[in-house]
């Protein structure tokens, strides 16, 4: 594609706006009707033509007209009609003033919707479009748009941070005000999630309810809003731009006048002033209306925000995304405060283009992922991860050796020899087995797969280096950060330890494959069945009968005939060799079953494990990758 629209379809105003797909600016909004925010509006005329945005409001000769038909559409069959006729207008005024090209394949629309609208309701929402004749479209949630467009302005120093943390999308719109809970990227549903009925609207008729009374027409001009909803319409727009351009720069109007004049040309002309102060602010936030069951708008908006915390099951939002044109009045990001103290509230420069500009990012970013994840895709699929896997595969099993040893022998080695000791265990050569079982015990054991954990994080590191070389070139190209794909993020070194988090790197079941994996390999290292030397050759058995060879060398000798082996040996005897003389030997055998493991692996290990071992390693590292990649996603379907 090389050109991407976002059309934010709003209850009282609508924008669009335009990316193009090489363009580092930040997407155009684009003028419609001669205006960047067009009044969401239209009119049938008499002589057949449909007129959109504010001409839709006062044209004399209409037969029909039609405004706030958004926040009807889940509930009035009639507003599904009013948007289309709303929709056509605007591609209509698109192509007339070039703007965008009839029969033009290499571009598509990104179109907002609340973020409470199921998939059904969506999915009408996009036909409608489409029977406009719309090029290719998609209907994204304007929650996530407003993330996106935080995310990609440059101004905020957001940047890809934003996704690993919880965020709370707070849209202030004309008739409704719409939360969403974004966590990792992902959009995670609350009960109070989608429209809770508070809007600027509300604002925007007390200002002009003020106006009236104020008036010295005040009774000439009730009569007209009481005859021509369209003039009154029209009255509150002008009411809506006043109050955003006072609440833009409050204190610059501290000594200055906000004042519009509206002159309504109904059977004679009438001139309503409006005007915006710190009275009348405080009274459009704080005083109690009949509209809101006798509450102010501060106490409608702060509860909303207190059932969201109260109803959001994870982390509390560390930052909220404030958007639409109510957002500007400082009041808001009081109250968002108020109710989370710890979060950080961010907007736009210019919020009420927010969702137009961040649906437009969407689709260069779409298309941006489709063609990231598919090189990614390819580098998975070659030799690469298995090639780098298997230059390591010696050290993992070194690491292991190294870390494992010791606590086999203290947490399976040592009780089995009480047991011998004790007499439960009659004779030497069923040691053997029951060290095997014993050992396995040990290993399927948390203490033990913490401890594993470790040497796998260590090996892990140079590992992940190594893939960097690969995976950094593929993030730059495709303009995503590299630490999207780096291994080496997920791991923190302290000192000389190194610590991971093994939900963060592998599922669950994958980490479990891996450690049942080691588990076979380390019981085939150290149960071979033999019994009568401390280390046993062939790869069947590397350490034959280790509580044996322990007795033995306790003993004093070298090997034990069969008859020692079969043999009930009497517990006075057993009893003369100690738990001190057991424990001052286990260094040595310690030493000895490393050294002797290491000779093995580097001689006689068994290349079809190795080649297992490898596979199974290299295949969740692929899927690993590819799981990491979605974090860089927002979700736009």
């Amino acid at each position: 594609m090389n050109r991407y629209y976002g059309f934010d379809l709003g209850d009282a105003e609508s924008a669009v706006s335009r990316l193009d797909a090489d363009s580092e600016k930040r997407p155009q909004v684009l003028t419609v009707c001669g205006e960047k925010s067009l009044i969401t509006a239209y009119a049938d005329l008499m002589s057949g033509e449909i007129v959109i945005g504010e001409k839709a409001c006062y044209a004399a000769n209409a037969v029909k007209r039609r405004i706030r038909f958004k926040s009807r559409f889940l509930t009035d069959k009639d507003a599904e009609g009013d948007g289309r006729c709303f929709a056509a207008g605007v591609l209509s005024e698109l192509y007339a003033a070039g703007e965008l090209q009839r029969d033009e394949e290499d571009c598509c629309f990104y179109i907002g919707c609340p973020a409470g609208w199921k998939s059904a309701a969506r999915e009408r929402y996009r036909a409608l479009f489409e029977r406009c004749g719309y090029p290719p479209l998609k209907i994204i949630s304007e929650s996530r748009a407003a993330l996106v467009s935080v995310c990609q302005s440059r101004h905020m120093q957001v940047g890809y941070d934003i996704l690993s943390r919880p965020v709370l999308i707070v849209d202030v719109g004309s008739s409704t005000t719409d939360f969403a809970y974004i966590c990792g990227g992902h959009e995670v549903e609350i009960q109070t999630a989608g429209e809770v009925a508070l809007g600027g609207g509300i604002m925007d008729s007390l200002l002009l309810e003020m106006a009236a009374e104020q008036s010295k027409q005040a009774d000439r001009i009730h009569k007209i809003f009481a005859e021509s909803e369209p003039w009154k319409n029209y009255c509150e727009f002008a009411a809506r731009r006043l109050k955003e351009k006072y609440f833009t720069d409050a204190d610059y109007w501290k000594d200055h006048a906000c004042v519009d004049s509206v002159l309504i040309q109904y059977d004679r002309p009438v001139r309503l002033t409006l005007r915006m102060d710190e009275e009348a602010a405080h009274r459009l936030q704080y005083g109690k209306t009949e509209r809101l069951g006798n509450r102010s708008f501060c106490e409608v908006f702060t509860q909303s925000l207190k059932n969201v915390r109260d109803h959001i099951n994870g982390d509390m939002p560390e930052i909220i995304c404030l958007t639409g044109g109510v957002s500007k009045m400082p009041d808001i990001r009081e109250w968002c405060m108020e109710v989370f103290p710890d979060a950080v509230a961010v907007s736009d420069a210019d919020p009420e283009f927010s969702v137009s500009r961040g649906l437009a990012w969407c689709g260069r970013i779409d298309d941006e992922l489709h063609s990231f994840k598919a090189e990614l895709r390819d580098f998975v699929q070659s030799d690469r991860v298995e090639s780098i896997v298997k230059s390591h595969i010696d050290e993992l099993y070194h690491k292991i050796v190294d870390t494992m040893v010791d606590p086999i022998l203290q947490n399976a080695a040592v009780p089995v020899f009480e047991r011998w000791r004790s007499g439960e265990i009659a004779r030497l050569r069923d040691v053997d087995k029951a060290l095997q079982s014993e050992i396995e015990a040990y290993l399927r054991t948390d203490e033990a797969h913490s401890l594993m954990m470790k040497p796998v994080a260590q090996w892990l590191m140079p590992v992940a280096g190594e893939l960097e070389e690969y995976t950094v070139p593929i993030c730059v190209k495709h303009h995503v950060p590299y630490r999207a794909l780096s291994l080496q993020s997920y791991l923190t070194a302290s000192d000389i330890n190194i610590k991971i988090d093994a939900k963060n790197i592998f599922a669950v079941d994958e980490i479990t494959l891996l450690i049942d994996s080691i588990i076979s390999l380390l019981i085939g290292l150290l149960c071979g069945g033999s019994g009568v030397a401390l280390i046993s050759s062939g790869p069947t058995g590397i350490l034959a009968g280790a509580v044996i060879s322990l007795l033995v060398l306790l003993l004093g000798k070298n090997k034990m005939e069969d008859v020692l082996l079969d043999a009930d040996i009497p517990k006075p005897l057993r009893k003369m060799v100690t738990k001190h003389s057991l424990q001052s030997r286990l260094g040595s055998v310690g030493a000895d079953v490393r050294r002797s493991l290491y000779e093995s692996l580097e001689n006689d290990f068994n290349e079809e494990i190795s080649a297992r071992m490898i596979d199974d390693i290299s295949s969740q590292i692929e899927t690993c990758l590819t799981r990491m990649a979605e974090v860089v996603e927002i979700p736009l379907g």
